[in-house]
């Protein structure tokens, strides 16, 4: 009775049509390919670290629960593997090159394959096909995030050599904190600074600046501030900010032709690395400002715009144990002194500080490293269909440059 019923369904099946038997493709690209591309990174921002800052903002409103950020309900949602050609937990050199090229490689390289084969980052294919390029970011422009979309070394150690290969790019929009290193360790080699201008870049220190340069610029803060932004949770007035690059790259970037930006939150993986639940809580809300945004040109160009929002993986091991109350997350301001005792300023302090782990705000963490977890993936607008589903992080930059219409 069984095969019969099964001839019969077959046979209605073809009788239908022969395209309502095949699978159906629920990712396909949507009839409007995008003109303007925004592709931001949450470094080490897994989903504990957006769970986290979603409860805090509810437990500020005194209710249990979960308030959305700016990407949190976008349609499209998928999850990505991160792990390394070399190690199942990636570096963020590792991570940023899959992010950029398409390919795996070892930890510890940057924009090459294990073999020391060079790379080619989707910027330069997106460049290529007449959009204008932006690489943004809280931390320098030569780390290993931002540097993986312009830069092929052997080492994300190799800051020098890294800036060396940004005027080449002939990107328009670069902001950050500034260089890791300006010249050479040994101090004998040319300032960056010097060599970038040379090339027809204009250094300006200031959002507002940005407007009166015609071609190619690079947006950092203060002189004497170091390479990184300072943590949203201790910033002053005075200092630049993520939302405020954001906003200086679409007034820069925006153009008939259409551009592409990657934009880094690079300091909630700090946080994550020193165990410090508040910093790491506000750097991710200052990173959904930042995307909300770019949230505001897409209501403008809806039909024109995309929206991709990841993480390059997880830092901390991050687990929410919240209780009944609200009332411990109320709390995770009062953090604040206590994080400054664990000085969690620089990349080198967060790995050695102690765990920042207090009951009350049901925020503990199981490493100082980075996990293995896949990440979440959001996303917005003309093409997000392609980002839904589970996949690997090496299919972000061929789905971006396909929703695009560039060749790969």
């Amino acid at each position: 009775m069984k095969k019969i019923f099964f001839i019969i369904a077959l046979g209605l099946c073809l009788a239908s049509s022969l395209e309502s038997c095949q699978p159906q493709q629920p990712y396909a690209v949507d009839a409007k390919q995008p003109k303007y591309v925004f592709f931001f990174i949450g470094d080490g921002m897994g989903l504990a670290q957006v769970a986290a800052a979603e409860a805090y903002l509810a437990a500020k409103d005194g209710v249990i629960g979960s308030t959305n950020l700016s990407f949190s309900n976008f349609p499209v949602v998928g999850l990505i593997t991160t792990f390394s050609a070399n190690n199942y937990v990636t570096c963020s050199a590792a991570a940023g090159t899959a992010l950029s090229t398409g390919f795996k490689t070892n930890n510890g390289m940057l924009g090459m394959l294990p073999d020391s084969s060079h790379l080619t980052s989707l910027t330069y294919k997106i460049k290529d096909a007449g959009y204008k390029i932006g690489v943004a970011t809280t931390v320098g422009v030569d780390h290993a995030t931002p540097a993986a979309f312009y830069a092929s070394v052997g080492h994300r150690s190799e800051y020098y050599n890294i800036a060396l290969q940004l005027p080449g790019t002939n990107f328009d929009f670069f902001a950050g904190g500034g260089f890791i290193e300006p010249t050479d360790k040994d101090g004998g080699k040319p300032d960056v600074h010097r060599i970038v201008t040379e090339a027809g870049y204009t250094i300006v220190r200031r959002p507002d600046d940005v407007a009166g340069v015609k071609e190619k610029v690079i947006l950092f803060q203060a002189e004497g501030k170091g390479a990184d932004l300072p943590y949203a949770i201790d910033r002053t007035e005075s200092d630049l900010t993520l939302p405020q690059i954001t906003d200086a790259a679409i007034k820069f970037l925006d153009n008939a032709a259409g551009f592409f930006v990657m934009i880094e939150g690079g300091k909630i993986d700090w946080a994550s690395h020193a165990n410090d639940g508040a910093t790491a809580v506000y750097e991710t809300i200052d990173f959904a400002e930042a995307v909300q945004r770019a949230v505001e040109f897409y209501h403008r160009y809806p039909d024109e715009t995309l929206i991709v929002v990841t993480a390059d993986h997880e830092t901390g091991g991050l687990a929410l144990n919240l209780g009944s109350s609200p009332g411990g997350l109320q709390s995770i301001e009062q953090q604040h002194a206590q994080k400054q005792q664990v000085n969690a300023k620089t990349y080198m302090n967060a790995i050695d500080a102690q765990p920042v782990q207090h009951a009350a705000t049901g925020l503990d963490w199981t490493s100082h490293d980075h996990t293995g977890i896949s990440v979440p993936v959001y996303a917005i607008g003309a093409g997000s269909e392609l980002f839904g589903g589970k996949y690997d992080n090496t299919d972000i930059p061929k789905r971006i440059c396909k929703a695009m219409g560039v060749a790969f």
